[in-house]
């Protein structure tokens, strides 16, 4: 049995959603159930809705009208989101993304690295749930 996990995407591109849930669904160790939004705004109306609790949120670096993550997830951590957040982009080299705990973001990481692999890891490190437990 696989531990289940809710994960929201928060991305202006709904070819991303497409992206991830493609990837998402060949992580064997996890059942996920990807949730998506396209809006900042979105995202606080469904953390505020009494829907499914969710265990990790994976934000796109920009979003419009935002300028990008110093901006977006500081409003989800004022809305009382306290999982882990990683923000996705398709270049993490710029300086700021060096100061990303001064804006509640657990981590970062490039597109191009995002593959099952990769999202397993990270499920493992932020999500914390043991594979197997059935949750």
């Amino acid at each position: 049995m696989t531990a289940t996990v809710h994960i929201l995407l928060v991305d202006d591109d709904p070819t991303e959603n497409i992206i991830l849930g493609a990837l998402m669904r060949k992580v064997a160790s996890y059942a996920i159930t990807l949730h998506y939004v396209e809006t900042v705004d979105d995202a606080l109306g469904f953390i505020r809705a009494s829907g499914p609790p969710l265990d990790m949120i994976l934000m796109d670096n920009r979003l419009q009208p935002q300028a990008d993550f110093r901006e977006t997830v500081p409003e989800l951590r004022r809305a009382g989101y306290i999982g882990p957040i990683g923000v996705i982009s398709s270049s993490i080299s710029d300086a700021y993304f060096q100061k990303i705990d001064d804006y509640g973001v657990d981590f970062r990481i490039d597109k191009a690295e995002l593959d099952p692999t990769a999202i397993e890891f990270i499920l493992r490190e932020y999500v914390g749930r043991d594979v197997g437990a059935g949750i």
